[in-house]
């Protein structure tokens, strides 16, 4: 297949491949034992990936051309890689893409298999030691596949499929290869995240969905403790080091002499360096000695178990709103807001700062959007790594979550709160009414740009040309025998008169209902609905 890596499919091909590990990202951590059984290498690859996307993605919107889009990715792949696979992943990514895009277009399968070899040698020699049965070993056998594919003369969608199918055939053979995985009856981690990579590639270029390796039964992963595994080091050090390139080999042999698992990858006088150690100061110092190191993180693994509840812990509620009033809103009834409009991109990072930073023991994430559960969930587990016990509550919508936080009781133990809050948004039926931007065919009929459109449950349920009846026809669906109350959260476009209309509409038909309206100024969405 022809296709040309363009700004529009690169940004496409790396929304894909994170949205694809988000979705194996508890897999890929239960399957994690080596090097460490702390079971974070699914989470750590998809906050890499995640990264670097939202990086594509904001720089496709800001109008860069193709190479500043594939810069600033790979940046974010740099700067963004957390954990021994995800820094292994970026440094794949980072040697391979540049050639593809720069390279004739459409991409030619030698040149993409010469990138591939290229990547996997790089990523051995960002291993201080390694270690075959691991995400090398897929990368490596995936890159031997590719180029007897391009010496055959395979065009390039033929030549990824059998890279594809040979990283598939490479992680079942992990077992046979690593001792420690046979012994917990599972595949390596990183070789599934490389290996769902490739599979997301090949869909991506081909459209066909490839069979995937063969399932491997699997008991849940040791849970970490102070002895990891014999010998092993007891802290994970990681950080970024501004260095000129000549240094980095002493920093090397240096941190080598100290532990395990070092990877350091980068170039151009910015490195991201990983090592497990039993001395993190060392490891610090040796990167003071090469440059300067900064975002340091040490992680102490005996520390990486879940958090036990007691009486004297503190609990917080973190909340995803999509416009000031709505941020508003979800202050007042005593959260800590992200602030996200509507359709634009979930920072990773500041959800995660947001939820480190309330200082509380116990936190309940409420992402208020389908589009924002995987990286809520992510950030979840990277906040209990470092020692909160945070939770997210499935709240698919901004009504839902008001609804949750309208029960919450810090006074309560905490998984009765969460028990709570949940079925509070769980019973919470919600709709919306948007306005059509472009022609098209929805579930309620075809639409013209301009139609208002009525929202039940996140699927379109009516067309029409005026704001109330679209929303009469949306409540006329909620409103049941049982209802009680109706929530009217007003947004940016809605008539002014509409809230006023609306609630004598509902007097007429239900006078047992009580109406409640907020001012929530949230984008794309005049009106949003919640009956309970």
């Amino acid at each position: 297949m022809d296709r040309p890596v363009t700004s529009a499919t690169f940004r496409s091909w790396a929304r894909a491949c994170a949205d694809a590990l988000g979705a194996a990202r508890a897999e890929i951590d239960a399957l994690n034992v080596f090097p460490v059984a702390d079971s974070d290498t699914g989470t750590n690859v998809y906050v890499t990936l995640e990264a670097a996307a939202q990086a594509a993605e904001a720089a496709a919107d800001a109008g860069r051309p193709l190479d500043a889009m594939v810069k600033e990715y790979l940046d974010a792949l740099l700067l963004g890689a957390r954990g021994n696979s995800g820094v292994i992943l970026a440094q794949l990514l980072r040697a391979a893409i540049p050639a593809i895009a720069a390279g004739p277009q459409p991409a030619e399968a030698r040149v993409v298999a010469d990138a591939m070899q290229t990547a996997a040698d790089a990523a051995y020699r960002a291993v201080g030691r390694p270690v075959e049965g691991t995400i090398l070993s897929v990368a490596a056998a995936a890159a031997d596949a590719a180029r007897e594919a391009a010496d055959a003369g395979q065009p390039l969608d033929a030549m990824v499929s059998a890279a594809a199918a040979e990283a598939r055939r490479a992680l079942a053979r992990t077992p046979h290869q690593l001792e420690l995985l046979a012994a917990a009856g599972v595949v390596d981690a990183g070789g599934r995240a490389l290996v769902v990579l490739y599979d997301t590639t090949e869909r991506f270029l081909t459209g066909r969905f490839a069979p995937a390796a063969e399932p491997v039964a699997f008991p849940p992963p040791p849970q970490p403790s102070a002895d990891l595994h014999a010998g092993g080091p007891a802290y994970e050090v990681m950080y970024l080091l501004e260095a000129v390139d000549d240094r980095i080999e002493r920093l090397r042999t240096r941190l080598d002499s100290l532990g395990d698992s070092l990877v350091v990858v980068g170039g151009d006088g910015l490195w991201n360096v990983h090592v497990h150690v039993d001395d993190p100061g060392a490891a610090i110092e040796a990167g003071i000695a090469a440059g300067r190191p900064y975002r340091i993180e040490v992680t102490h693994f005996a520390e990486q178990t879940p958090a036990t509840s007691t009486a004297e812990r503190t609990r917080a509620v973190v909340a995803v709103a999509a416009g000031d009033g709505l941020a508003a809103l979800f202050s007042e009834a005593g959260a800590v807001v992200v602030e996200c409009a509507v359709g634009a991109a979930l920072a990773l990072d500041r959800v995660l700062d947001t939820v480190l930073d309330c200082g509380a023991d116990d936190v309940v994430v409420l992402p208020n959007s389908r589009d924002h559960l995987r990286i809520c969930d992510a950030v979840a587990a990277q906040a209990r790594e470092a020692g909160v016990h945070a939770t997210v509550l499935p709240s698919h919508t901004q009504v839902q979550g008001l609804a949750a936080l309208a029960v919450h009781d810090p006074a309560r133990p905490f998984d009765d709160d969460v028990v709570a809050m949940t079925s509070a948004a769980a019973h919470t039926q919600h709709g919306a009414i948007t306005i059509a931007t472009e022609d098209g065919i929805t579930m309620a009929g075809p639409c013209r740009v301009g139609d208002v459109l009525g929202v039940v449950d996140a699927e379109f349920a009516a067309v029409g040309a005026e704001q109330a009846e679209v929303v009469e026809a949306v409540l006329e669906r909620l409103v049941s025998g049982s209802a009680e109350l109706v929530t009217l959260v007003t947004g940016e476009g809605l008539q002014p008169d509409l809230p006023e209309r609306i609630e004598s509409w509902l007097r007429e038909r239900r006078p047992d209902v009580d109406v409640v309206v907020y001012d929530g100024r949230q984008a794309r969405y005049p009106l949003l609905v919640a009956v309970e």
